[in-house]
């Protein structure tokens, strides 16, 4: 296949340059305004508790979280005749907007005091919008114009879960332009180092930039078939670059090294695709299997990753497979035109035999325990604070400082007692009407819970386990038909360790009737049960895929294993340094302000393990060809293992450098998470191709010797006749 594929990209090299050209123009006008169509939410499993009791609260009472907030302020101070009357019709006029379900706030509750500020000057009013997300994104643009500043002789500052989900976007679209223009000049002179010609550096910014238009185009079919998350835009055109520079630099390389031999130029590019480009594939193939494993998780937010990742690892494999070799073969030895750097031939490589990457390799295995066991302890060390990990959902405060949602939600955490935006809605079901006795005794146990400040009811407002505000007209608002539901305002941070608490003591607490419980602590919940319920499957998917892989790439059971447990181990190194530097904070100030939430975005871990697991085989892959390459000619154990590391040592290195500066472009984002995806990610490379591939693999192969390359006799037999060998 693949010597007929160079065949045909040699002799047609000016008709695949023709239609990747058209590819790339037809990419870019309909790709290019995929940011648009892209959502900020997908957090949510919509089969959960939670989401069906929003469901109900929206159904059956019209009511549920708010989406928008007004704070509302005036130095008379809020319960002046004056600024009273302003709100009440504020109040009503936000109610009486096209598009909004409910809206309430300090005055038309009969000036319940949570919602006013502890200085007097503030006061709240929240709105429910109708509608799915980009209905209440449509409302919501209408509403914030309208309202801003001024409303009602007010001073009004919009904020809420809608402002920030469309700053979120915002952000995520303004990020992506200012990464890449920087990101992509750093790429150029870093690759001038690592291709040593300026027409070989480009080259691989080519095939990116196709790769990166045609996952845009991708990205923009698949929202016409389902919701996609605006951050899959930033982290797959990071990863499609990353992977495009990879395997054009894999390519490139064996190219040159051919071409070196003496090979004439389709004779190179044939030997370079039957061996190098064999690896390309099925390093693109373990990616695929990787991210696949995002696909088992119900938020649309992760699976996101994998309908945007998935094609950007193929298409990426594809492009380099297609366009590189036209590429080279119109370029022929211009390639080499623009020399920096003198570049040391393969000859002169082969003849030495001795470089830097074999001296290391060689030096390990002269005491492969002392220092596997000193780099898995570093590793482990690293990895310890991961064992305190506390996930959460993202609110405004993963926004920028200069976010006007993060700045108003700071603003209401510092001047109000009450997380009133985070209250927690308990459904009952087959409740008689408003004069059933159950619900009274019921709201006031629910009142006397820790972290709970108070609980609004159809039976009145109750505090510490006492009825502090009878039923009044505005009662009503919690019943409906055989149901009724209570709000439960928590006293601390609802997205928190202590609001998931809070959530399991009410569901334990014994109820006159069914409950269901609903609001953003009770999906933060949710959320982390469901993941942790599919966890298991999605590393069993990414543990057999590679496994399966490597098995037939190399014909071992034993290499596969290492594999896996040297993966496992680089990134709990990994994801013990994001959760010291963001969940604790040490990293605020040196990689961009935010705000310390002593929490990490709940999806974060997940996703960056399965996009790091899949970059690590994808090196595992690179090593792994040219040892098996050595060992199939020497047989000798050591020396292979010396001479692989040799001819990768340098390529993969160089890849992940190149990659992690992809990744560490993210840093420039003013979304807290992004930050964490990047640093994550960039370690993650860097640690797998220095530490890993320098150290643990040869110490690992060393003490097992000839034992790397065993397996039974019936998956002898299999691995002889399916089995990926380089030919």
């Amino acid at each position: 296949m693949f010597v007929s594929l160079a065949r045909f990209t040699c002799r047609r090299s000016k008709l695949v340059l023709y239609l990747s050209g058209v590819l790339l123009v037809i990419a870019g006008a309909l790709g290019g305004g995929v940011i648009k169509e892209l959502s900020a939410g997908g957090f949510v499993d919509n089969s959960t508790e939670s989401a069906k009791t929003a469901q109900v609260m929206d159904d059956r009472f019209r009511a549920g979280a708010p989406d928008l907030v007004l704070l509302v302020s005036d130095e008379r101070g809020v319960d002046s005749p004056a600024v009273a009357a302003a709100g009440a019709r504020l109040t009503e006029r936000v109610a009486d907007e096209p598009g909004v379900e409910q809206a309430a706030s300090y005055w038309s509750l009969g000036k319940a005091a949570p919602l006013r500020a502890e200085d007097g000057r503030q006061a709240l009013l929240m709105a429910r919008i109708s509608g799915d997300e980009d209905q209440v994104q449509s409302t919501f643009k209408r509403l914030e114009s309208h309202y801003e500043h001024r409303a009602e002789g007010l001073d009004v500052r919009v904020g809420g879960n809608a402002l920030a989900d469309k700053e979120m976007s915002e952000t995520t679209e303004k990020d992506l332009v200012k990464i890449e223009a920087v990101t992509f000049p750093v790429l150029l002179v870093v690759m001038l180092f690592v291709f040593r010609s300026v027409v070989a550096a480009l080259v691989p910014l080519m095939v990116s930039g196709l790769t990166i238009l045609s996952v845009l185009l991708v990205i923009r079919v698949l929202t016409l078939f389902t919701e996609v998350s605006a951050l899959a835009s930033n982290v797959t055109t990071g990863l499609g670059l990353g992977l495009a520079i990879d395997y054009s630099l894999i390519l490139i390389k064996r190219y040159r090294e051919e071409r070196g031999q003496g090979s004439e130029t389709d004779q190179a590019i044939a030997t370079t695709l039957r061996t190098a480009g064999r690896t390309v594939l099925f390093s693109a193939v373990t990616v695929t299997l990787a991210l696949g494993a995002l696909l088992v998780f119900p938020f649309y937010f992760l699976r996101s990753f994998a309908y945007a990742g998935i094609p950007t690892a193929l298409l990426a494999a594809f492009v380099s497979l297609t366009f590189l070799p036209a590429l080279l073969k119109a370029l022929d030895h211009r390639i080499e035109k623009g020399r920096v750097l003198r570049r040391r031939t393969p000859k002169a490589e082969e003849a030495s035999g001795e470089g830097f990457w074999h001296r290391l390799a060689t030096g390990v295995m002269r005491f492969p325990l002392p220092v596997a066991g000193a780099v898995t302890a570093l590793l482990l060390l690293l990895g310890a604070p991961f064992l305190d990990l506390r996930l959460s959902l993202p609110d405004e405060r993963v926004l920028p400082a200069e976010s006007q949602a993060r700045q108003v939600g700071n603003d209401i955490r510092d001047s109000f007692r009450a997380q009133e935006t985070q209250a927690l809605n308990v459904v009952l079901d087959r409740t008689p009407g408003p004069g059933d006795r159950n619900v009274a005794p019921y709201a006031e146990r629910l009142s006397k819970l820790g972290d709970v400040s108070r609980v609004d009811s159809e039976a009145g407002t109750f505090t510490d386990g006492r009825l502090v505000q009878r039923p009044s007209e505005l009662s009503k608002r919690f019943g409906s038909g055989h149901s009724t539901y209570l709000s439960v305002v928590p006293s601390h941070q609802s997205l928190s360790e202590e609001g998931r608490a809070l959530v399991k003591d009410i569901r334990d607490l014994p109820a006159p009737y069914p409950v269901q419980v609903g609001g953003p602590a009770a999906e933060l919940t949710d959320s982390i049960d469901s993941m942790n319920a599919r966890l298991p499957v999605a590393l069993a998917v990414i543990a057999a895929s590679s496994f399966t892989v490597l098995f037939l790439f190399t014909g071992s059971l034993l290499l596969p294993l290492k594999a896996l447990i040297l993966n496992c181990l680089s990134l709990s190194a990994t994801l013990g340094v994001l959760v010291w530097g963001f969940q604790d904070g040490h990293l605020e100030g040196i990689v961009g302000d935010f705000v310390v939430t002593d929490s990490i975005t709940w999806t974060v871990p997940v996703l960056l393990f399965c996009i790091a697991f899949g970059l690590s085989m994808d090196y595992e892959v690179f090593l792994l060809s040219r040892i098996k390459e050595e060992y199939d000619r020497t047989g000798d154990n050591v020396a292979s293992v010396a001479r692989g590391l040799e001819r990768t040592g340098s390529m993969i290195t160089a890849a992940a450098v190149l990659i992690a500066i992809v990744f560490l472009g993210f840093l420039i984002s003013g979304i807290v998470y992004l930050k964490a995806i990047g640093i994550g990610l960039a370690l993650a490379v860097l640690m797998d191709a220095t530490l890993v591939r320098g150290t643990l693999v040869p110490a690992f192969m060393r003490l097992v010797g000839k034992g790397n390359w065993w397996a039974p006799k019936p998956l002898r037999a299999l691995h002889a006749k399916v089995g990926l060998r380089e030919k």
